[in-house]
């Protein structure tokens, strides 16, 4: 495939352009950059910070509306869609990109740093220990979650389901139709690739502290820059490899591998701590989370004043859950096509949360259990001095110490990778325009340009400076982000009202002169065709029906057509304003189930149904045997139906006023 025909010219250049010109001012004015970026962060936290906590608050009632209401039946897809993975691999994939790398950065450290200075307890306190997880469960529960899920719900809607691009500009198309394939659709796009690319890189960099004292820890490797750089080329090679694979091969088994090594590290350590009372204590955690979840989304501490914890914690982990959306997001949105949104919003929301509950219950638990009742002040000292180094300190008071900190090292090491590979399969889908088939040199240029962004800025301290302007920009996306729930609420109920008058609204047209014998409707039903039956069928009476159904509406000047494809036909009613309407009969092959019956038919394990397709996916019923007329009397019907949606979604009565 030629360059020109693989990128999206406005978008690629744009990003390349405004990425070099950070990376260009983040090092050669480290210290200026940060100041100035710092400044802007501290601005929004005080200013616009009851902005942040009240629209985090808007995501999270929204997914939960939505999950819970009649939008959850619709399919992320047709209406015969099945899913591309297996549940397994699909939350995998999920926790691998979502934070598992922040689990292991800060599974110890954060609730040990919440129990020695609390916002609203005595230091180092039984109420400081209680509140130091519920804390930590706020920060990387379903709210966090809930924003992934608002971008991901959004880009997988509106791609699978209305055949738009794979970007987050198609989330705006309920809002601003077509003129999402211009400057407006290109600023949303780059603004994610920026998004994407200084929070990898920026991850990576500061990723990279953590690998280097896990070296330093296990073999006394220097801790320096040099090698940290050598760290991060090694890391974006190995990225680079995977991207080679693909999404099916390389980041699927990696995050499977991902997933295996985290579970092997949580049952060790659960096993060999105070296993009673963790247990104890995810029980009790998960309640106290529960029950403060309301009071805990809308506390902005409008009362005590405490500006400087909440901007340092709950207002930094929003703006960088949001900085992160259009990455994690665009990639949750890849990997979860054909699921509803009701399975899609359980997976994304709860699933990853209780694993992520579980993983701070059993290591921060344990770590504050170390410190409070065992003497373990010197896990407490290495929190505060090097949060990079408090996993492997943390392993000293567990067995086989060494042994743990040798997986944990290799963990750290395969999240750092697949949130590398996955951010250039993203960074390269906005780029290409949605191409999911773009040249495989493309996603290998984003995979080492992120690794040379996170090398250069380390080298020139630059890398706080762009995590903060990432985390600063979240407030502009954030208002996105309410456009996107808009949006989407506007197109979901849309969709349920097509939806609902294909199903409930009946009529006697297809009962009318299509008389068959109620014997040879039986044999239909308990035979199995083979493929050449299909086909016959097809040609011999589908095609001609539906060709002559095509020619009465052309005669009423109704622009029709018929299009044959192999094993399906497809009449088609072109419109303007609105999707088409379309009845298309496809062959399909299904399993023969009794193998009673598999012998009668000659040993066949297969038979064949010609199903009804409409635009927004197959109905699941058969119409192999059915006569010229009852194909012509169900396409009118559903005309009628596809009619009917029309009605419902622009109608506005207007009354005549009757004088008595």
């Amino acid at each position: 495939m030629s360059i020109k025909s693989s990128i999206n010219p406005p978008v690629f250049f744009s990003s390349v352009f405004l990425i070099a010109l950070m990376v260009f001012v983040g090092a050669v004015w480290p210290t200026q950059a940060q100041t100035v970026f710092k400044s802007a962060q501290s601005w929004f936290e005080l200013k616009a910070g009851w902005l942040y906590i009240l629209g985090v608050a808007v995501f999270l009632i929204f997914i939960i509306f939505v999950m819970m209401s009649r939008f959850g039946d619709i399919k992320l897809g047709p209406d015969h869609a099945e899913p591309d993975y297996s549940y397994k691999s699909w939350i995998a994939m999920l926790f691998s990109a979502g934070m598992g790398i922040g689990l292991m950065f800060f599974g110890v450290a954060e609730p040990v740093m919440h129990y020695l200075a609390p916002p609203d307890a005595t230091p180092a306190s039984i109420q400081a220990a209680k509140d130091a997880m519920k804390i930590t469960f706020f920060h990387w529960g379903v709210h966090a979650w809930a924003i992934y899920a608002v971008v991901a719900l959004s880009l997988a809607y509106f791609s699978y389901r209305h055949k738009l691009p794979l970007l987050p500009r198609s989330a705006l198309y309920p809002l601003i139709g077509e003129r999402i394939y211009g400057p407006i659709g290109h600023a949303v796009d780059t603004f994610a690739v920026l998004g994407t690319m200084f929070g990898v890189a920026t991850s990576l960099g500061f990723g990279v502290l953590q690998v280097n004292s896990g070296l330093n820890y296990l073999l006394g490797v220097p801790v320096n820059t040099y090698i940290q750089v050598g760290l991060i080329i090694a890391i974006s090679l190995i990225a680079t490899v995977s991207v080679f694979s693909g999404l099916d091969k390389g980041v699927k088994r990696l995050s499977e591998l991902n997933l295996g090594l985290a579970v092997l590290l949580l049952i060790f350590v659960l096993i060999f701590g105070p296993t009673v009372e963790l247990l104890q204590a995810f029980v009790q955690n998960t309640g106290s989370y529960l029950s403060d979840i309301v009071g805990k989304t809308f506390n902005l501490y409008a009362y005590e004043q405490k500006n400087d914890w909440i901007g340092g914690w709950t207002l930094l982990y929003w703006g960088w859950w949001i900085s992160w959306s259009p990455f994690v997001g665009t990639f949750i949105a890849r990997v979860s096509r054909g699921r509803t949104i009701r399975e899609f919003l359980v997976g994304v929301l709860f699933v990853p949360a209780a694993f992520t509950f579980l993983w701070m219950t059993v290591f921060g638990n344990t770590a504050i259990d170390a410190i409070m009742n065992h003497g373990a002040t010197y896990l407490s000292e290495a929190v505060s001095s090097d949060v990079s180094v408090a996993l492997f300190v943390f392993f000293e008071h567990m067995p086989l110490s060494n042994v743990l900190s040798t997986i944990a090292l290799c963990l750290v090491v395969t999240f750092f990778v697949t949130s590398s590979d996955s951010g250039s399969l993203v960074i390269d889908n906005l780029t290409s325009g949605g191409d999911h088939n773009a040249p495989v040199w493309q996603r290998v240029f984003w995979a080492l340009l992120q690794g040379v962004v996170a090398s250069v800025l380390l080298l020139a301290g630059g890398l706080q400076a762009l995590q903060t302007v990432a985390i600063a920009s979240a407030l502009p996306f954030l208002l996105v982000m309410l456009l996107m729930c808009f949006g989407l609420y506007k197109a979901l109920k849309d969709d349920w009202l097509k939806i609902n008058s294909v199903q409930s609204h009946n009529t006697s047209v297809q009962f009318t002169k299509t008389d068959v014998n109620w014997e040879d409707h039986i044999d239909v039903l308990v035979s199995h065709p083979s493929q050449k039956d299909a086909q016959d069928f097809l040609d011999n009476v589908a095609t001609p029906a539906l060709t002559k159904v095509c020619e009465s509406f052309i005669s009423k000047e109704i622009p029709a057509e018929v299009l044959n494809f192999e094993n399906r036909i497809r009449f088609v009613i072109a419109n303007e304003e609105y999707d088409d309407f379309a009845y298309g009969l496809r062959i399909r092959a299904f399993t023969i189930i009794n193998p009673i019956e598999s012998e009668v038919d000659g040993g066949e394990t297969e038979y064949y149904r010609v199903e009804v397709f409409l635009e927004h996916g197959g109905q699941h019923y058969d119409v192999m045997g059915f006569n010229q007329d009852q194909i012509l009397a169900d396409v009118v019907t559903q005309y009628e139906k596809y009619l009917h949606y029309l009605h419902l979604t622009n109608s506005e009565y207007v009354g005549d006023e009757i004088n008595a």
